[in-house]
This record gives C-alpha cells, structure tokens and sequence, in this order.
C-alpha cells in the first residue's frame, strides 16, 4: 500500500469520525430544543393543573361530644381547634375540639329571657340577644390564639359587647312594656359608629332605632322609627351590614327598604317565586359582602339576585338558578368568597361557587343533615353540630371561582348592569372579588398583532420585494443591513419612544397623521404616473434600480406639506376638534391606542418579515427569471407569476414569523398603551395583552393563588398560539415548496 493511500485513509477516517461527531452535535442540539419545549409545556401544566382539580371533604377530622339544649348558632377559629356553641337560652360555651373534655373550658351568660335572637355576616362575627324586658344586647366572641394559650397571657376567651352606658340596649321603652310588646324577630347592623336595630314586636308591628357612638365609644339613641302596620307579620327580617338596606320577606314577597338620613323607605316589592307557587320561598341568606341575595326555595332551587342599575334607577334582579336535587335543610355562605354550602336532610352537603356556576363538592358526608355548620375565617375547616356531637371537617376548595365559563363565557358580576367579560385581578376591597376572564386578554393580544400586521406586512414585503428584484446590488448592500440592524434596536426603547414621544404627537396632530396614511400611498402612485408619462430617453438616462432614491424627498415633502395642513384640515372636515367630533359619534379617543401600536410594533416585525421574505425572492433561481424573460415576459410578469410563487413559501414564512413576534411583544404594548382589558376594534382605544398582563402582575401575585396560576395559563396560551402558529407556517411552507418545485 502506498503512502498515499495510507494518508487518504487516515483523512477518511477523520472525515467520518468528525461527521459523526457533527451529527451527533446537531441532534443533541435538535433533542435539546424539543426536550426544552415540552419540559415548558409540563412545567406550565403543572402549575396550572391544580385549578381545574376537585374539591374534596375529610370529615371526622375531629370529634367532639357536647352538652347543648337548644343550640341556634355556631362558630369555629381558622385553626380548628375551638368552636363556640350559641344556645337559645342566651348562654355560650366554648369547646376544644380535642375530645379530651366533657365540659366546655368556657360558659358566659349574655343576657337572661332571651326570645329572639340575630347574627351579623361571618366575617364580622356579631350576635344579638333581645329578651322580655325588650332588652337588646350585642356581643362578639373571641377565640384564644394558640400562641398567646402557650405562653400564658389569657386563661379564658376575650367577649365584646356593644352596650348603652354598660348596660344592653333598651329597645323597648315602658310604655311598650306595660302594653305587653316583646321582640319576636330581631336583626341588626354595625356600620362604623352608627348601629341600627330592627325588631318585629309581638303586635306584629316593625320599631327600627338608631344608635350613635361618641369619640370616648358611648352609645346614645339618635332616632327611632315605626314602620306601617301594612307591613303586617313577617317570616324574616335581614338587614345589610352597613344598615343602609332592610328585608322583609312575608312568603315568597320582599319588601326592600332603604335608608336616607335614619329614615327608612319602601324602594319596591319583589316577587322572589317570579309568579310560581311551586317555587315558594324557604328562607334567604346574605352572600358574602352583602350585595347579593341567595333565596332558597321549597323546589330545591336557590336563587342568586341583586341590585342592577337601569335607568338611573336600582332594581333587585334575579341573576342566575343554582338547581339542587333536594329541598335544602339550610345554606352556609362562604365567609370571604362568593359561594355557599348547601346541606340536605340525607346528609349530603354541596358547594357551589355564583359567579364562576360551580359545583365543586358534592358529597354525601354525613348520616342526616346536622343541625348547625360552620366555617373558619380561612375557609380551611368545616365544623357541623349534630345530636350533640361536633365534627371537624378538613376542606380542600382553594379554586371555587375558576371554571370554564368564567374564563372564556360573560359573568355577571355584582353591581354589573349586565353579563360582561371582565378582567380586574384585584378589587377594591374585600366585599368584591377578582374578575377573570381571559377574554379581554386575548383579544388585546390579537387586536394589538392585527393593527401591527396591517402596519408591517405591506411595508415589510413590498419593500422586499423592490429590495431582492429591482433594486441595484450596490444599493441592496446598504439598504439590507440598514433594516436588518433595526431589530437590534431594544423593544423597550421602542415603546418608550412610542409611549412618551410619539403618542403626544399622534394627539395632538390626529388629523394630520391620519391623512399621511391615505396621502403618502397616493404621491407615491402620482410619482409613478408622471414617471411613466416622462419621455423614454429622459427615463433611459436614470440608473436602472436606483429609482427608489426619487421616492425619498417625495415622501419627506409630503410628510412636512401634510403636517403643517392639518390643522386646516381639522377646520374644514371637523370643525376644528376632531377629538370632539369622534365623541359626538361615539368613538372614544385614547392617547395610547392602538393606532400608536401599530407604528411601533410594526416598526419592530418589520425587520424580521423583510429579512426572511428577501432572502426567499432573492434567493429564487436566476434561470428561472431569465427562462421567464427570454420567452418574452415582462419583469412585473416574471415578477409575479414566476418569482413571487417560488418564494411564496418563505413570505409566508416570514409573515408567520412576523406574526409570532408581534403575539409575543411584550414591552412595547406595555408600554404604549392604557393597558386597559376592554374590548373594542376602535383603532383609537388601547388594550390589554396576555404578555403585559403577565409582565405586570406577575411579580405582585400570591404564589399559588388563583391569579397565580391563571397568570401561568396566559403564558401557556401565548405559548400553544406561537407554536400553532410556527407549525401552520413550516406546514403551509412545506405544501407550497412541494406544489412550485417543479418551476
């Protein structure tokens, strides 16, 4: 064997065992990316998975045997350790729950002859007492935080009573004693210093009394009121915490009563049946916050309604039906979140959320129907009392509000005129809840990508196609790289620009920037005409695929003419306001629009549509046109019959890509926009996008919260919708590469 020979095996061998390894590199690199792609895919799964997931119900957790006679309520600390039984008689006794004690550790008497009694919402936690002697006594229980019982700095729960001069309210004077009156039915409401008492009488008659607090915390009667006898003997008095709305419900009719200066008004009667004997009024309850009514019915039905403005004027709505299998023992309201339990006389329990129409647990957890439930502050334990026994129930409902109808259908929310589609991931306080739709969300992100579509594609491709065809090589070698180096641009800088600099201009110049869009399409076309119409051998003298240069002080003239006309413009299309003439036909205006985004954003896709689509017109092979040319085509002929259909496969491309880009831009539309979540085309009104909306909140979100992991599912949609929409593209690519092949 020659040397050669040995030398050119020896190369041989080099040669294959580096493309071995270059194989080997690029499908690491290949298996990388993939794998990258899905572990993103779970990893966004497994955060948002959970919310989708069923509630559950560990009952027995706990059981406590109890010495009650006539137990009428019942509360329970966020631990779930001690409870407090209210007995009819006016006595409480607290329990641990531990069943290491026969006895309660705890007993106070609140007031002597009790006859009627009432409770506040949960989440305040005040009790009410009257007795014979027309007494009215107000408490709230505290229960021993576990620390302060380890250290010893309480040996027995803290009880504050509301009092007049330290003694409970006196509700009936003697004259109304000694007539025999006593309070049937009671209710109340606490509102800052302002207390409000509401009692039926035994004569059937309603006494309201209003109780005023001084800076040193005295009580002292501010007014008092008689309602009408017409009102007669009602079923059930309720009265909205802050003491400004009072119910009377006589069967299945309501009488709503508002207050204005301590004076209480009839506002209207409803008919909670709807006209319906067969859906006949059971009871009502308060749902968290005191803005809606839960009314159950005899049929097993409970119904949602609260007040709806129209016309300038509130009225209480129905809302929606929640239909149970059975006639309902009694419902327990959530005490911060806008759902309730139900409990049935077989022992089942349910758990439905009103805004999201949630059923997230039902379970048949008990024997029978208890007598009395609970629920912690936390909303974490569950505590029922039946035939002297408490049971602790550990609950898991940590995402009642999340469904799909709440996410992707119209909710209609409280103090909401009608169903709309809303996204408000805090609320002013905690008697409102946190709107999630992702609606308004998806359609900023693909309102925001349309406006900037229209604004890139047309410059992107048009100019690509000058740039790979017409244009002279020497000029190509400038003008390419100069695009190209616009995508190194920050987008951040770009919406700064744009948020602070260009959308002042686009206020206050309106008009005229409008008009550019219509004007500078046409001088281009008018310059194309009069160069057409010139003499050939005037033409014939202008480089060949130098004439974009004609084009420049064209547009720049232009651009000067029309800005400084626009006012005058203004004057004579819109009377000199066109703001004003845009409200008057109800169009609102918006400083940061999306008129803004599509400059700005598709100032950043424009790049990266013009590079891809340039590279596939230029790249289309010379024998082709110049096959095209020789068989006597003209070059706009070649142009558009040959060479823009053997590239159409990488314009698509790049107008997918493009696409993606502008889904994905976070920055700019963050930046130069209200960031408002509404949903309107109007191209003068801003948006919110998924991307902003993570950028924004996601920092300030309680991890593992609702809003959370509904942050996360926004960035899995941003994600499913660019990997849709980079496989349609690389699909499609591939079709149209298979169908002009053969050209």
């Amino acid at each position: 064997m020659t040397a050669a020979e040995i030398s050119l095996k020896k190369r041989d061998k080099k040669r294959w065992l580096k493309d071995r390894l270059m194989r080997f590199a690029v499908t690491l690199g290949g298996v990388s990316v993939l794998a990258a792609l899905v572990l993103i895919f779970i990893y966004l799964a497994m955060v948002i998975l959970p919310i989708f997931a069923d509630s559950s119900l560990e009952t027995d957790q706990k059981v406590q045997p109890v010495i009650v006679q006539d137990p009428i309520a019942m509360t329970i600390d966020e631990y779930g350790q001690h409870a407090l039984v209210i007995d009819r008689d006016g006595s409480v006794d607290y329990w641990t729950l531990d069943n290491t004690q026969s006895t309660p550790y705890f007993s106070a008497s609140i007031i002597e002859d009790s006859v009627a009694f009432a409770r506040s919402a949960p989440s305040d936690n005040w009790f009410a007492f009257a007795n014979r002697q027309g007494q009215v006594q107000l408490f709230q229980p505290k229960f021993l935080k576990p620390l302060a019982v380890r250290k010893g700095q309480a040996d027995s729960p803290r009880i504050n009573y509301l009092q007049l001069k330290g003694k409970p309210f006196e509700f009936l004077d003697d004259i109304a004693l000694s007539s025999g009156l006593s309070v049937e039915k009671l209710t109340f409401a606490t509102d800052n210093s302002l207390l409000t008492l509401v009692a039926q009488l035994s004569n059937n008659r309603i006494l309201i009394k209003w109780y005023q607090a001084s800076l040193t915390g005295e009580y002292s009667e501010v007014n008092s009121q008689w309602l009408s006898k017409e009102f007669g003997q009602q079923d059930q008095l309720l009265m909205t915490p802050n003491g400004h709305t009072l119910y009377l419900r006589n069967a299945s009719d309501l009488t709503i009563l508002t207050t204005e200066a301590n004076e209480f008004s009839v506002r209207e009667v409803i008919d909670l049946s709807l006209g319906d004997e067969l859906h006949s009024v059971k009871s009502i309850d308060l749902l968290s916050g005191a803005y809606s009514l839960l009314v159950s019915h005899f049929d097993g039905r409970v119904s949602q309604w609260f007040d709806v403005l129209s016309n300038e004027k509130r009225s209480l709505t129905h809302i929606r039906d929640f239909k149970l299998p059975s006639e309902v023992q009694f419902l327990l309201p959530d005490t911060y979140r806008k759902g309730f339990y139900s409990f049935y006389q077989n022992g089942t329990i349910q758990s439905h959320y009103t805004t999201s129409e949630k059923l997230s647990l039902f379970e048949k957890a008990y024997k029978k129907s208890p007598q009395l439930a609970a629920m912690s502050a936390n909303e974490i334990h569950l505590a029922t009392l039946s035939d002297g026994v408490i049971s602790l129930a550990l609950v898991d409902n940590p995402y009642p509000e999340i469904s799909f109808s709440s996410l992707w259908q119209k909710v209609w929310y409280e103090s909401y005129p009608e169903p709309q589609y809303v996204w408000q991931s805090t609320s002013a306080n905690d008697d409102f809840e946190g709107k999630f739709s992702l609606v308004p969300l998806t359609f900023g992100t693909l309102k925001a990508a349309l406006f900037a579509m229209i604004f890139a594609v047309p410059i992107a491709v048009l100019g690509a196609i000058y740039t790979a065809y017409f244009m002279t090589p020497k000029m190509r070698r400038v003008v390419k790289p100069s695009i190209e180096l616009m995508e190194a641009l920050p987008t951040v800088i770009i919406g700064f620009v744009a948020g602070l600099w260009f959308a002042p201009i686009v206020e206050t110049h309106l008009t005229a920037i409008v008009s550019l869009l219509l004007v500078l399409p046409l001088s281009t076309l008018v310059v194309g005409l009069i160069w057409y119409c010139l003499p050939h051998d005037w033409v014939s003298r202008f480089p060949n695929g130098w004439h974009a240069l004609i084009l420049v002080p064209v547009l720049i003239v232009t651009t000067v003419i029309v800005l400084n006309l626009g006012g005058k413009i203004e004057s004579l299309l819109f009377a000199g306001d066109i703001k004003l003439f845009l409200n008057h036909h109800g169009i609102d205006f918006d400083q940061r629009n999306a008129l803004v985004i599509g400059f700005a954003m598709g100032f950043a896709v424009i790049p990266t549509i013009f590079t891809i689509a340039e590279d596939a017109i230029f790249s289309v092979p010379k024998h082709l046109s110049d096959g095209s040319l020789a068989l006597g085509a003209t070059p706009w002929q070649t142009l558009i019959y040959v060479v823009l259909l053997t590239a159409s496969p990488g314009i698509f491309s790049a107008i997918m890509m493009g696409l993606g880009r502008a889904v994905g831009e976070t920055m700019i539309v963050l930046m130069a926009t209200g960031n408002t979540p509404i949903m309107d085309w109007n191209i003068l009104e801003g948006m919110r996008t998924l991307s902003a909306t993570i950028a924004v909140e996601l920092p300030e979100s309680e991890v593992g919260s609702p809003h959370f992991r509904l942050l996360f599912l926004a960035a899995l949609l941003l994600f499913l919708f660019t990997f849709a929409v980079n496989s349609i593209a690389e699909w499609v690519r591939q079709r149209l590469r298979d169908k002009y092949r053969a050209l």
